[in-house]
């Protein structure tokens, strides 16, 4: 019979069966071993709600157990939530240098640093968390310094890939150690966590090497000012835009904060070769002629707001595209901000800019930082798992990512696609999923961590909807009868003095209900007034216009 003290399990916390809020728990006995802490942004159904982050109330029940963080790599996906979970719960943090440095800005804007441990790791580094010994070794990815995870616990090697392709010709010279990995895989493998994003996709992913040379291309045959626009933390795609600039002979600027940010960053920790003549600063790039500049900037997802937005909407304070300039999105789209991007494309072809877009693959701008199927085909052979779980990735993706797996002889039952929450023990060698431990989206609103709830979202889509209808009704003090009202405003509902028949009628019905219970001469609660008027104005809206604003009556004794 297994005991919590010999227990091992596997609990994904977030990033299955979705993209983005990667986390995952490694609990072997009373250590427990958390391995990446990501966000995902809200859509349009979320009102208000600036970021989604991992519910953590399971770590927080297991506290005393919690021995760190391990960090993969430096995207939002990984590391956005960092600052709102260390709030909650401050654990030490292990990360490779560049991710260490993209962790500390963070932790520095919510006046964190001073007060969490942080550790540099890298790929030879070997750590004993509790008594949970933690091995890595080095893949590829859009980002440098990623680190697959190598877990030895007494049941057997448990392996988390993070985010990596097999790129044989990195821009940056970091290899993939594929011999450690085979190495791995010899020694044998229990179970392998392995990502699943482009596991709909056949082949191999392009090597980022390829991106270059068409983003030189596109630089070269330019003729006005160039916008270029791609993920900020993509360092590798970065740097290849900086050297496109210096060999045509232009210069670079910034425009968006979190660009601003990374190039600080990664120039001044060494993973960005930005010549010192080739950066000007925003304010000072009208000196130069229009042919002779880069503004590399974000907003390559569509974001309104964002530096691409703004500029393509004519409401950025220093720059603004003209006829005949180039304007280049060194990305794709990430399912869901389509629409996003096809707004702000419409925009600049209407300022007459020549605009190359879409599929990154189609316009030679991007290739994905992430494994295609023969690449996840091959980690798997090279581990050689007795178990396999799909991580980080929809549905779809998970269950393509199990016939791969079985297409190169992992047993089906083996294999499981999980639900956050959902729990994988170890008996020995033997693995089952029958338990499942608290999970879900912890919203950020501001300052607000988890303070949004469903109530909430569902007060907020109404008011968006329907709008507000507000009751001010004025009691006398000690006396059963209404001195005042009731006053009737409208917010989001109808314009009150176009429809003066039916605040008339609202009046009309709010009135009857109040003196119809004056008239008992009981005592009653207030509350109960509130609801009855809320109920018989509401019927009469709907009955009237088919919409149920939300209605808020307000009782005032003077």
């Amino acid at each position: 019979m297994m005991t919590a003290n010999d227990r091992l399990s596997i609990i994904p916390l977030g990033g299955v069966n979705e993209i983005g809020k990667n986390m995952y728990v490694i609990q072997c006995g009373d250590d427990l071993v958390v391995v990446d802490c990501g966000s995902k942004f809200p859509d349009e159904s979320l009102l208000g709600i600036d970021v989604i982050i991992p519910d953590i109330t399971y770590l927080i029940e297991n506290e005393s157990s919690v021995r760190g963080l391990v960090v993969t790599h430096g995207h939002e996906d990984h590391i956005g939530g960092i600052p709102y979970i260390i709030k909650q719960l401050n654990m030490p943090i292990y990360a490779t240098r560049l991710t260490l440095g993209l962790i500390k800005a963070k932790l520095k804007e919510h006046g964190l640093l001073s007060s969490t441990k942080l550790h540099q790791i890298d790929a030879q580094s070997e750590i004993a968390l509790g008594q949970l010994p933690v091995s890595f070794f080095s893949t590829n990815h859009s980002i440098p310094d990623c680190l697959g995870v190598v877990f030895h616990t007494p049941q057997g090697t448990i392996v988390h890939t993070g985010d990596f392709k097999f790129d044989l010709t990195p821009v940056n010279n970091q290899y993939a150690d594929i011999h450690k990995m085979a190495e791995i895989g010899k020694n044998g493998v229990l179970a392998l966590l392995s990502e699943s994003t482009n596991a709909e996709r056949p082949g191999f992913t392009p090597s980022e090497r390829l991106v270059g040379a068409n983003i030189h291309d596109a630089f070269t045959r330019a003729e006005g000012m160039i916008y270029i626009t791609t993920f900020a933390s993509n360092v590798h795609r970065l740097q290849q835009i900086i050297d496109a600039a210096a060999k045509t002979n232009r210069k670079v600027t910034l425009a968006g904060r979190s660009m601003v940010n990374v190039v600080d960053i990664a120039s001044r920790l060494g993973y960005l070769t930005v010549p010192q003549s080739i950066l000007v600063e925003a304010d000072e790039a009208n000196k130069y002629k229009r042919d002779e500049m880069v503004v590399l900037c974000t907003g390559s997802q569509g974001e309104p707001m964002a530096a691409l937005g703004r500029i393509a909407s004519g409401n950025h304070r220093q720059f603004g595209v003209s006829p005949g300039d180039t304007v280049i999105f060194a990305s794709s789209p990430i399912p869901g901000n389509e629409r996003n991007v096809a707004r702000i494309v419409d925009n600049l072809f209407e300022k007459k800019a020549r605009v190359i877009y879409g599929a990154g693959s189609n316009t030679g701008m991007h290739v994905s930082g992430h494994a295609s199927q023969e690449e996840l085909k091959l980690m798997l052979t090279l581990m050689k798992p007795q178990y396999f779980i799909p991580i980080h990735g929809e549905y779809r993706m998970l269950h393509l990512h199990q016939l791969l797996a079985e297409s190169v002889g992992v047993e089906a039952s083996n294999i499981f696609i999980l639900n956050n929450g959902d729990v994988v023990d170890f008996a020995g060698s033997e693995a089952f999923q029958e338990r499942n431990v608290p999970n879900g989206d912890t919203y950020v609103d501001g300052l607000g961590i988890g303070d949004v709830g469903n109530i909430v979202l569902r007060d907020r889509k109404v008011l968006s909807a329907d709008g507000i209808l507000i009751i001010v009704i004025t009691f006398g003090k000690g006396e059963n009868k209404i001195i005042s009202g009731p006053d009737i405003i409208s917010r989001g509902f109808v314009f009150a003095k176009e429809s003066e028949g039916l605040m008339d009628e609202v009046s009309r019905i709010t009135l009857q209900v109040m003196e119809q219970r004056l008239e008992t001469k009981l005592h009653r609660p207030w509350g109960l007034y509130k609801r009855e008027v809320k109920e018989a104005v509401g019927n009469f809206l709907y009955a009237k216009t088919k919409r149920r604003p939300m209605i808020l009556p307000i009782i005032i004794q003077v």
